[in-house]
Order: structure tokens, then sequence, then C-alpha cells
């Protein structure tokens, strides 16, 4: 089968690792599987930190069950991905490890404040929502069957997010004034969320002939503008005069796009922001820490050795 084949038959029907495809399908699909993989991962080490830093036992329980979704939504992205034959679960933690793994731009920047834990588990956790439903329709099969899990699971991480929302801008003026400054700085961050405009994507096109993608990034966008805009003033969060949102009047709005920093967007997404290297070196350390139990984990599969089985009592 050809790519033009390919693009012909998208749509209604889905891939399975035992079909017929083009090396260029394969290509995207592990590229774009990557991506999305990276960023469970680098998602998870961004928001480890307040399953200790979180002001009780049930937040400090959710944020430690979240981490824990989070990497094993990574691993079945990896184990989706390495059924094309591109490239292994391992090189692929090693990319990532190395610098040369992109993720989405929101987990290139630090996060230090509990006030901004809402930024990711409610505001960026609702955009990738948005974008993981439709991929439910991936013409990948592991992909799509991956995302029924992980949509099912990122519901719940939005509600922990909008309930950390809510009682923050129901709480003293301080949170709430330290809360709206969080917002102000994430908030172009979570807007270009999606990617850049569908006039500078340079991959949308083609994993959307061959039906990777179903929406565009300018779509998608907008769709969560429409659902997120009167959810932010609900809560008694004041839109930044910054970037500029038209509001149509119907309900729906848009964003001013260049009023957004593309130029700091296309810094992040080639890892070369001062942040990314930080997150990157983070993934690095950790990554080093357990080495050595992949190693004797690996040996035993080698050798066939392994803990001997105790006698029941």
């Amino acid at each position: 089968m050809n790519i033009d084949e390919v693009k012909e038959q998208a749509g209604p029907r889905q891939f399975n690792p035992n079909d017929d495809m083009p090396q260029e399908y394969r290509k995207a699909a592990t590229r774009m599987l990557e991506f999305h993989a990276n960023s469970e991962i680098m998602g998870a080490y961004l928001e480890r930190p307040f399953i200790r830093k979180a002001p009780s036992l049930e937040r400090k329980m959710a944020f430690s069950a979240k981490a824990q979704d989070e990497i094993g939504h990574g691993q079945m992205l990896y184990r989706a991905a390495e059924s094309l034959g591109i490239k292994t679960r391992e090189e692929m933690l090693d990319d990532l490890a190395n610098g040369d793994g992109k993720f989405l731009n929101c987990f290139h920047y630090p996060m230090e404040s509990y006030v901004e834990t809402p930024m990711i588990a409610f505001f960026v956790d609702g955009a990738a929502m948005r974008r993981q439903a439709t991929l439910k329709k991936s013409s990948w099969e592991p992909y799509a069957h991956a995302m029924d899990k992980i949509c099912f699971e990122e519901g719940m991480h939005v509600k922990h997010g909008e309930s950390i929302l809510r009682e923050l801008m129901s709480g003293s003026k301080k949170e709430q004034e330290m809360t709206q400054e969080a917002f102000e700085e994430w908030w172009p961050r979570i807007l270009q969320f999606f990617g850049p405009t569908d006039d500078q994507s340079t991959h949308h096109d083609f994993a959307a002939d061959v039906g990777l993608k179903t929406a565009t990034n300018d779509t998608l966008r907008n769709a969560f503008l429409n659902t997120y805009m009167p959810k932010a003033k609900k809560y008694g969060l004041e839109i930044p005069d910054e970037p500029r949102i038209r509001d149509n009047g119907d309900g729906t709005y848009e964003v001013v796009e260049d009023d957004l920093d593309w130029d700091e967007f296309f810094t992040v997404s080639k890892n070369e922001y001062d942040g990314s290297i930080q997150q990157i070196d983070g993934r690095a350390r950790a990554q080093e820490a357990v080495e050595w139990v992949r190693d004797m984990m690996d040996s035993q599969t080698t050798t066939g050795d392994g803990p001997t089985p105790q006698a029941a009592d």
C-alpha cells in the first residue's frame, strides 16, 4: 500500500500493527505518539512535587494518584508507538532524557507554587481532554484504544483541578490574588497548548490526510475558549488584557493570535528554553537513578533467574 491509498482509506478505517502501511505513515504516527507519551511523562514530573507540598492529606493522595495515572498513560502510548516498528520504548525514553524528545509547551515551564496547580490540573488538562476526545477516532487503532482509558482518567484530573481552583478562589483575599497572578502568567501558555496556528503547523495536513488527527489546532483552541472562558469567569478570574480575546457575541470566542509570543513557543518546542533544560535534566537524573533496577530486571529476563517462590505456610 502506498501513501496515496492510505489517504484515500483513512476516515472511517483504522489500521492495526498487522496491516500493510507505508513507511511515511509509520513515521508520522510514531512522531505523534512519542510526542504525546513524552508530554504525559513530563506532566507527571511537573506535578510530582505537590504530592508533598499539597496542603492536605486528601490533596496529597490526589496528586499521587494523578502522577501514577500520567506515567501509566505515557507507558501505554510508548507501547502503541513501539508497535509501529520505528523506535523502541527504550529509545524514546532515552531521547527524552537526552533532550532529543519533544513534549508540550506547558510542561517546559517550572511550577513552584500550589496556586499554580489548577493552571495545569484544570486548564491544561481541560485543553488536553478537548484534543484527546478527537483522537478516539485516530486511524492508528492502538492509539484510539489507548484514548478510551486516558480520556476517562483525564476527566477525573480535570475535576481535581477544578476543585482546587474553586477552593482557592473562595479562600482568603491573598489566595485569590495569588491565583489570579498565576492565571495571568499561565494564560498565554495555555492558549498555545494546541500548537501553532493552522497556517504555521508543520505536520497537521499530513496527519489529517491519513486520519491520525481529526481536528485542526485553531478549531480545538476556539472550542476550548468557548468552554473555559465562562468557567474562568465563574470562579472569579479576570481574563488578562493580553492576549486579546474576541467575544463574538454568540457565546463563542477567538484569540488574537498575533498577541501570542510564537517566537518563545518555537524556542520552547526546540528544547532551547532555559526551563526546558531544567525539566529535561530532572528527567535524566530520575532515569539514571533507577537504571540499576532496569539492568537487574533485564538480566533476570535474559538468564531466566529471578526470585525463588516461597512455599506456602
